[in-house]
């Protein structure tokens, strides 16, 4: 195995937000509190030990225990819940949907991420404890998004008809999946522990959330991981006074309005809010608080409250109010001794929009950083490429530049007409200098001749190119057939395969693997040759 880093906006795949976060350019820094640097923990972890609520950290500790109870989990873990009951552990924490089977390849990158910080601000501050955790988003409702994976180039597809939070989701019926799977997998010893996996998740584990939770567990227990449900009354408890704020003063929404309107002149807006950015959970339920002629109501149902009402709901039943993605990172924040937030482009994307809202709920803003990204690499790819004299670069390139440029570089004949341009510019530039000392009238039918030459130049060597990618179709099905199999749909991998096409080939070693090859605070991205 070896690793090869290359910059994150050298692959094409990143928007120039998240380019801008990386080099920390002067103007996106209003919307961060400190960059993820080692050093820069330290004032991170004071700040939150001075304003986080210590007396949550035994309830917090009261609800991991219970949640775990139907699990064999590993000393590693059970130690890191116990500790955070001190005031000196902290967490670092990413979040995702509760994906099938986990999903997109990269549902493993954040949790190593994760995990491997840890383990630096363990070594780089001894006197604290620092803690991995997958927050589980339990109370997603986008059924659709996370009810199938892929595998080897095919939709793996769970129906069903339940509505509401998915974590609350019965498994019945997964079973039927379970069985097309171990047909799909083989018989292998690494596909048998995998159609185990899958079965015993799907098919002993009553709700989404409680087969997820092991399926987590199952990869990532001996590194301590915690995984939590935050969907739990006792945790709700403490969102209150900001879900009131929410109700009565639209918290979110004032602060993050005020944001958008000086983000939208560099960056896209990845989310807007709403005047309500709260839910209504209940059984088979999830639907948005909206407040119409002083009422609150519950969209498509009968449900309405006066003020005083929805408040009275609130004290008594926090677990019926459920954040969206605005105010779960507050929650998240709330309840958690947290230093960091883990995730994709995506996800910083709008926590980027977040800090004033921070600042007005009187909360400490999270340090973002960028979970890893990778693309794995088979060592017979990897002399296919070399074959082909493409490097790791060009390897992001659009399909069609990059067959493009490897035509032209194989080809005996000079396709590359740009120095016959720039011959030719110059040529009308010395032209026009002419004209204009003698009759000014002259430039315009200049210009319209050099216009003229120079696409009849381009048109040549468009046909040119054409033909030679004809007379060159066995190097241009090579170059198409291996991008593709490295990059799927010509997009990033991680975003396309699960977990268990690797696992089929690397079994047991895929995890460690990863975790040994990629650093949270590199910055970069990586190519890993297996």
């Amino acid at each position: 195995m070896s690793t090869t880093k290359i910059p994150y906006h050298k692959t094409g795949f990143y928007s120039n937000l998240i380019v801008d976060y990386l080099k920390e350019s002067e103007g996106i820094s209003q919307y961060y509190h400190r960059f993820p640097k080692l050093e820069n923990f330290k004032l991170q972890l004071e700040e939150k030990h001075n304003s986080y609520d210590h007396s949550i950290r035994q309830p917090l500790v009261e609800v991991l225990k219970e949640q775990y109870e139907t699990l064999e989990i590993s000393e590693f873990t059970k130690e890191n819940i116990e500790a955070l009951s001190n005031n000196q552990s902290f967490t670092i924490v990413t979040g995702h949907q509760l994906n099938l089977f986990t999903g997109p390849l990269y549902f493993l990158y954040k949790i190593i991420s994760t995990i491997n910080l840890t383990e630096h601000l363990n070594v780089a501050y001894p006197e604290q404890r620092f803690v991995p955790i997958y927050w589980m988003a339990t109370e997603d409702h986008d059924f659709d998004e996370i009810n199938y994976f892929n595998f080897q180039g095919r939709k793996v597809i769970w129906n069903s008809d339940q509505k509401g939070g998915v974590g609350r989701f019965s498994t019945e019926g997964l079973n039927e999946v379970s069985d097309l799977l171990k047909t799909a997998f083989g018989t292998s010893k690494k596909a048998n522990y995998l159609s185990n996996l899958f079965e015993k998740a799907y098919t002993t584990f009553p709700t989404l959330t409680e087969a997820t939770r092991f399926i987590a567990n199952e990869l990532f227990g001996e590194y301590g991981l915690v995984i939590i449900d935050a969907d739990d009354a006792r945790l709700k408890k403490f969102l209150v006074p900001y879900c009131k704020n929410e109700l009565l003063y639209h918290t979110a929404d004032k602060n993050v309005t005020t944001t958008n309107e000086s983000f939208a002149s560099k960056y896209k807006i990845q989310v807007n809010p709403r005047e309500i950015n709260l839910f209504y959970l209940h059984d088979q339920l999830r639907e948005r608080i909206v407040l119409e002629k002083g009422v609150y109501q519950v969209l498509n149902t009968e449900l309405s409250f006066t003020e005083s009402e929805i408040l009275d709901e609130l004290e008594k039943h926090p677990e019926r109010f459920s954040p969206n993605v605005l105010v779960r990172p507050l929650y998240q924040e709330v309840i958690l001794p947290n230093l960091c937030y883990i995730g994709g482009g995506g996800e910083l994307a709008y926590w980027l929009q977040l800090k004033s809202y921070f600042q007005d709920s009187k909360v400490v803003f999270p340090m973002l950083l960028l979970r890893n990204s990778a693309q794995i690499v088979t060592k017979k790819q990897r002399k296919k490429l070399k074959k082909l004299d493409i490097s790791f670069e060009e390897l992001f390139l659009s399909q069609r530049d990059l067959i493009d440029q490897k035509v032209i570089e194989n080809s005996s004949l000079e396709i590359d007409f740009q120095d016959k341009i720039d011959f030719l510019k110059q040529q009308f530039a010395e032209l026009r200098e002419t004209a204009g000392k003698t009759d000014k009238s002259f430039l315009n039918a200049v210009s319209a001749q050099e216009k003229k030459q120079i696409n009849g130049l381009i048109h040549l060597q468009k046909r040119l190119l054409k033909a030679e990618k004809r007379r060159q179709n066995d190097l241009v099905h090579r170059i198409t057939k291996l991008q593709n199999a490295i990059l799927p749909n010509q997009k990033l991998e991680e975003r396309q395969r699960n977990f268990s096409e690797y696992y089929l080939e690397y079994g047991k070693s895929l995890v460690p693997t990863l975790k040994e090859s990629l650093d949270p605070l590199a910055s970069s991205f990586t190519i890993i040759e297996f």
